[in-house]
């Protein structure tokens, strides 16, 4: 019994000892008054965090691990991959991200911001650890990672650690209030863009899109259950250039199904901008095939 309690000692320590040690990468981004968000230094003079959960504005009051509290500004803003980020005017304290070695069943430590100038911490394990993939607004993601685990609303944009100190993500809310970590792998490759360009730029098609069964008269030809229907049009975006109209059912982009709709984010990243889609549409009650030139998304 007693080899175990000091098994069990070993664990608690190393635990509050990973999560001292993360105190120096906290941030709290206040949204109003006694509404807080939880941010990362990623670098001395930035912070990142979860967008979708970030106001509308230009400007924050961020408080760091060192005890000051000055205003930031937005750099940049992702929804598709939901990172925002911000701009210190001055620098903080620097922070080493080591990797990590996620795996499903592995312990994770979520950290956030308490909102009263400290730090939070839970604990629970990787439930989901899969492939990459695309968030409804287009935006790929390296992997999969969901947690088992709750957080409150402040502590959304907070950092994840492995017990080894390796750095897994930040966390952000998905469906449903589940806990899903943005990877390190996907903040290094979007941070970057963000600062340099204060937005990442995707393919667009300017269309208004709505889910729906194929009629039943149809779905031989179709080859297919579900579609999008076209609501709206853009004016001279690329799908008004290329003849299509409101009703139509577009089946698939260039040969991949449209239902559901995340099978097809990955046509629109941002390398998609300027080539050609091969759209097949329902129309009248005949299938056709429509060829769209890939437009960038407008930033409005």
């Amino acid at each position: 019994m007693s080899d175990q309690l000091d098994s069990l000692a070993q664990f608690s320590s190393a635990l509050a000892a990973r999560v001292d040690a993360a105190k120096a990468v906290i941030a709290s981004i206040s949204l109003s008054h006694r509404r807080y968000l939880t941010g990362i230094v990623w670098r001395p003079d930035i912070v990142v965090t979860s967008e979708q959960s970030l106001p509308d504005r230009d400007e924050f009051e961020v408080a760091t691990a060192n005890g000051s509290v000055t205003g930031a500004k937005i750099a940049g803003r992702d929804p598709a991959t939901n990172i925002a980020v911000l701009r210190l005017p001055a620098s903080t304290a620097s922070f080493s991200f080591d990797k990590s070695d996620a795996r499903t069943g592995a312990v994770a430590i979520a950290v956030g911001a308490d909102g009263n100038g400290g730090t939070s911490a839970r604990f629970g394990i990787i439930n989901t650890l899969a492939p990459e993939w695309h968030s409804r607004h287009g935006g790929l993601i390296d992997r999969r990672i969901e947690l088992d685990i709750r957080l409150a609303h402040r502590e959304e944009g907070g950092a994840v650690f492995d017990v080894a100190g390796g750095f897994v993500g930040m966390t952000t809310f998905g469906p449903r209030g589940q806990v899903l970590v943005i990877p390190k792998a996907t903040l290094e490759r979007i941070v970057p863009r963000l600062l340099r360009d204060g937005r990442v730029a995707r393919g667009w098609l300017g269309v208004a899109l709505q889910a729906v069964a194929v009629p039943e008269m149809l779905r031989e030809g179709a080859n297919q259950r579900g579609g999008l229907m076209v609501m709206s049009i853009v004016k001279d975006g690329p799908a008004a250039q290329a003849g299509i109209v409101a009703g139509d059912i577009i089946l698939s982009v260039n040969g991949t199904p449209t239902h559901p709709f995340r099978k097809i984010a990955r046509h629109f990243g941002s390398e998609s901008i300027g080539r050609k889609a091969d759209l097949r549409v329902i129309r009248g009650g005949a299938v056709v095939t429509v060829q769209a030139s890939i437009a960038e998304r407008p930033e409005a």
